[in-house]
Order: structure tokens, then C-alpha cells, then sequence
């Protein structure tokens, strides 16, 4: 292993393509944002009756949260079958 590999919050996926669950705090703390921003959004837009406004907001914070994992994360360059 490569020392930059130290660096990845998130690594890839043993099996398939993406990412799994975070390795580092700052990963965990990522996670926990999205989770809590996604939780008061569904709180917010459920008071305004808002089905639509809330969707479009979840798209926005799921789509930071993409952005954030790939910057951050290990580069998935492949389908994985795991162990070789």
C-alpha cells in the first residue's frame, strides 16, 4: 500500500463500483452532515407541504455529497470482484 492511500475518507468498494463507508473521522463527519442535513430538510419542507421543493433539495445535498466523496474518496477505476 501507497502512502496517499492513507489519505482517502472514503475507500472503494470491495464488490461492484463506487464507494463504501467512510475510513477516516472526516469521512464519518460528511456522512453525519448529509444524514442530518437530509433529516431537518425532510422536517423543513414537511411543515411547508412541500413534496417537490424537498426532492429537489435532496438532489442538491446527495449531489454535494457525490462531490465530496470523489474528491476525497479512493478512485473507483474498475468493477471490483473483491479479493484477488
Amino acid at each position: 500500500m501507497n502512502e496517499a492511500h492513507e489519505d482517502f475518507w472514503f475507500h472503494a468498494k470491495r464488490y461492484g463500483w463506487g464507494w463504501g463507508m467512510p475510513a477516516k473521522w472526516q469521512g464519518w463527519l460528511v456522512l453525519g452532515a448529509y444524514v442530518g442535513l437530509l433529516y431537518s430538510g425532510g422536517a423543513y419542507f414537511k411543515s411547508k407541504q412541500s413534496v417537490s421543493a424537498f426532492l429537489i433539495y435532496a438532489a442538491v445535498v446527495t449531489v454535494a455529497l457525490v462531490i465530496v466523496v470523489a474528491r476525497k474518496g479512493e478512485k473507483p477505476l474498475a468493477w471490483r470482484w473483491g479479493k484477488k
